[in-house]
């Protein structure tokens, strides 16, 4: 007998409780509209980055994409796989493998718009004022990007990636704000690396240095992508007169409090990125120096997307985007020295043990986690 569908549920006022809750996209719960499609999901990546959606739920919306429900539970958003089971929308058949953003669980009930030969969108009434990037269904065998023998790569840091290629973007575009250093907080993340992997590709920029704790810095050093890597404790040792931007991707207000405090005017421009130390998350006001401000990948994509002379246009943002990603993947998937090694796991319990365990901060930042529930 198979066991019913279900969907891995957090509570939103404390991350620590989690659940699984019935599956409201399961076939038994509901059946299809016309236009709809259901998908079963297959695997998806679960890294630091799903835990800053959760950390950021409210502010950001992240809770608004898959509702779990019940009063004060969240389904913490992930990047994953997904198979076409059924669908009631003539334009999209069923046995598809698609590419997307999906909730942890057994199933997710689209309504399927702006279909077309790459996929197509959720225009479901609930996301259709969220962030249309995170709304795309891509199917596997129309994406360039996509390699069979390289699912977990792709579903564990192409997303990351991605706003890590737009960070170095906005960075250079905005000319490093002036400064001669580049401070990156959580510098073993994933994001932060990818950051740092193409900012270095850059001649001439700013020093990027990295900052993470004692059991990371072996690690993150020997990345090879920063021109120094320092523990979070000698932050206070680098030159307060250097002038400096602070791209945060921990979110540790005492992290942010003391870098401000130590460059003060020398700080150019303080940018909040993440929340992988979640639970030392906290105000940013009455900081000496720039405000921080939050980077929100999916407005710098945009305007990249947009027609010349702003943008790229749609194609020129795809293709350099992709012969970065092509050049990430060769260092991270370098025989000799991978930056990245896959683990897979199935069922509640391995899924709820991953999840403790990134909430906690002990992952292996050289693991990339692919889970199915």
């Amino acid at each position: 007998m198979n066991a019913p569908a279900t969907r891995f549920c957090v509570s939103r006022t404390d991350l620590h409780t989690t659940r699984l809750l019935p599956d409201p996209d399961a076939p038994a719960a509901r059946t299809l509209a016309e236009g709809e499609v259901r998908l079963r999901v297959q695997s998806f990546a679960l890294t630091a980055n799903n835990i800053t959606y959760a950390a950021f739920g409210d502010k950001m919306k992240y809770w608004q994409f898959f509702p779990s429900g019940a009063e004060g539970w969240g389904c913490i958003p992930v990047w994953g796989f997904a198979e076409v089971v059924e669908s009631r929308n003539a334009d999209v058949a069923t046995g598809q493998r698609v590419y997307g953003y999906l909730p942890m669980g057994h199933h997710l009930v689209v309504q399927a718009t702006r279909v077309n030969p790459r996929g197509f969108m959720d225009g479901a009434a609930h996301r259709r004022e969220l962030a249309s990037v995170y709304n795309q269904l891509v199917y596997c065998a129309a994406d360039p990007a996509y390699d069979p023998a390289l699912e977990g790569q792709q579903a564990v840091l192409r997303p990351l990636f991605t706003t890590s290629f737009l960070i170095d973007d906005f960075m250079a575009e905005q000319d490093f704000f002036g400064a001669d250093q580049l401070l990156l907080s959580s510098a073993s993340s994933k994001t932060a690396y990818g950051t740092a992997f193409c900012l270095a590709r850059r001649s001439g920029g700013p020093t990027v240095r990295g900052l993470t704790s004692a059991g990371n810095l072996d690690f993150t050093r020997g990345l090879g992508c920063y021109g120094e890597v320092l523990r979070y404790e000698d932050v206070t040792t680098l030159d307060p007169d250097l002038p400096t931007v602070y791209i945060d991707f921990a979110g540790d207000a005492g992290l942010r409090r003391a870098i401000h405090g130590h460059f003060g005017p020398a700080l150019k421009y303080s940018c909040s990125v993440g929340g992988s130390h979640w639970e030392a998350l906290g105000g940013a006001g009455g900081l000496p120096g720039p405000r921080p401000e939050l980077f929100f990948a999916p407005a710098q994509g945009k305007k990249r997307s947009a027609p010349p002379p702003e943008g790229w246009g749609a194609a020129g943002f795809e293709e350099r985007l992709g012969e970065a990603w092509a050049a990430l993947m060769r260092k991270v998937n370098d025989p000799a020295h991978p930056w990245l090694v896959i683990h897979t796991d199935r069922g509640a319990e391995a899924l709820s043990a991953a999840y403790q365990q990134l909430l906690a901060g002990r992952s292996d930042p050289r693991t990339g986690l692919m889970l199915t529930l």
